[in-house]
């Protein structure tokens, strides 16, 4: 997830006083699975994003920025929030450690802040001025630092759902492969000017650019939803792997796989797809996941991805680097899956099983649909066996909607969960939403969850 768009259109709350602001909190609002207890560790956070415990057992909150445009690292301690950290790019995507030194992912850089105090932007330039930033890091027994980098756009296409062009009008998506594109063109009114005229553009072109048949694009290693390593200082960028649209949170399992949370296709832009799911994907190096004329393994030209009286999606690209691999598992369109983490404690559960906070839709405006469409898909944790690959609902709100419409004391936006050094799970819930616009994350909602088992 973790979306970069124009800032009137970001997850941004609004300034004035709001009533909605005081969140209630219940934990019996919730549902859980037999045998465990749910219970609010830290609340009034400001747009929490991740959390991270530390070698030394401290524990640190990343603050986004979706709400103040001033992302931060704080460390909690006895009840209090204590910024150590600041002046990020807005979103700060979240928080690693290697060996003392913090790794922090925030839009477009990846800065390292030593354990002698020293800090440094490692990684610089990386193309997330678009619609999708660039993941927290995670570390490989390769010694590799591994991160996933968003998309610029839903589906391949510049159009008038990505505000994000008053800014960088050159913008677009590049692919991570040699690629040949089939040369069709868009037509949208063109927002670039105030009088009225239509303006058309192509696939992996800037906005109001039009392809003609058949041309080339070069691949590059800082591709458009794509999986990246680097060595621990930065050195040796090179590819993984590319065709995820938003591959918003990596980590690597107890033996060693890296898997991805990677979000799917929204019904907007110039090029809409529908009923297209999240995926969790196992990353093999040298491949293509399909993005942007696969969903779910599936091509879009299948009939289930045309919108309700839309377009049936064609493909972009004349030929295809190959048959993408189906998802490890998959998930409901618009779940919006970030965060996840392994259990590692017997006592908890299963070891090996993999817990995914699921946020919930991110329409955005310039998306006609209201936004309440899905407004029971998300909002909770699931469980994924890892040996069958069946998914399952650990834990959700006992209406089953985010808390932001019934204003029940659960969840509102779950964003990460991590596993604490006493065997606890700890699900970062960035907030609650504006009443009138869900995309709006009002400040000091935030809240840590703190699931153990009875």
């Amino acid at each position: 997830m973790f979306l970069n768009r124009d800032h009137k259109n970001r997850l941004v709350a609004c300034s004035q006083e709001n009533n909605d602001s005081i969140r209630y909190i219940n934990p019996n609002s919730i549902i859980i699975d037999a045998g465990y207890k749910i219970e609010a560790f830290a609340e009034g956070i400001d747009a929490p994003t991740s959390i991270l415990f530390t070698d030394d057992g401290g524990l640190l909150i990343a603050n986004s920025g979706y709400t103040s445009e001033k992302p931060s690292i704080s460390r909690y301690v006895n009840g209090t929030f204590e910024v150590i950290a600041d002046d990020f790019n807005t979103p700060l995507t979240g928080l690693n450690i290697r060996n003392g030194d913090l790794y922090i992912s925030h839009k477009g850089t990846i800065t390292v802040i030593r354990k002698n105090g020293t800090r440094q932007d490692i990684i610089q330039g990386l193309p997330s001025f678009g619609d999708y930033s660039n993941s927290r890091v995670a570390f490989g027994v390769d010694r590799k630092m591994y991160f996933g980098q968003g998309t610029a756009t839903n589906s391949g296409v510049v159009g008038t759902d990505n505000l994000w062009v008053f800014d960088s009008p050159l913008f677009h998506d590049n692919p991570g492969y040699f690629i040949l594109l089939n040369g069709q063109n868009f037509i949208t009114k063109n927002m670039m000017l105030s009088v009225k005229e239509d303006t058309y553009t192509g696939a992996f072109s800037a906005y109001g650019e039009a392809n003609l048949p058949f041309e080339k694009r070069k691949g590059i290693v800082k591709a458009s939803g794509s999986i990246l390593r680097a060595n621990p200082d930065g050195s040796e960028l090179e590819l993984v792997a590319w065709g995820l649209r938003s591959p918003s949170y990596v980590k690597f399992d107890n033996g060693g796989r890296l898997f991805v949370s990677n979000n799917g296709f929204d019904i907007r832009g110039s090029r809409p797809i529908a009923n297209a799911p999240d995926e969790f994907q196992l990353i093999s190096e040298n491949t293509w996941y399909g993005w942007p004329d696969y969903a779910g393994g599936e091509p879009v030209t299948s009939e289930r991805f045309k919108p309700d009286g839309g377009v049936q999606p064609e493909f972009l690209l004349a030929c295809h680097p190959g048959i993408p691999k189906r998802p490890f598992a998959t998930f409901a369109p618009d779940s919006t899956i970030i965060g996840f983490d392994f259990n590692s404690y017997p006592r908890f559960g299963a070891v090996g099983d993999a817990y995914i906070a699921e946020f919930g839709n991110v329409t955005p405006k310039t998306y006609e649909l209201a936004a309440l469409q899905y407004p029971a898909v998300g909002h909770k944790i699931s469980k994924l066996d890892m040996k069958t690959g069946s998914v399952s609902t650990f834990s959700i709100n006992r209406s089953g909607f985010p808390t932001s419409i019934t204003h029940e004391g659960g969840f509102g936006r779950p964003a990460d969960i991590t596993f604490g050094p006493d065997g606890a799970m700890y699900i970062v819930d960035m907030g609650i939403s504006a009443r009138d616009n869900l995309n709006v994350i009002l400040p000091n909602t935030g809240v840590i969850w703190k699931v153990t088992r009875e």
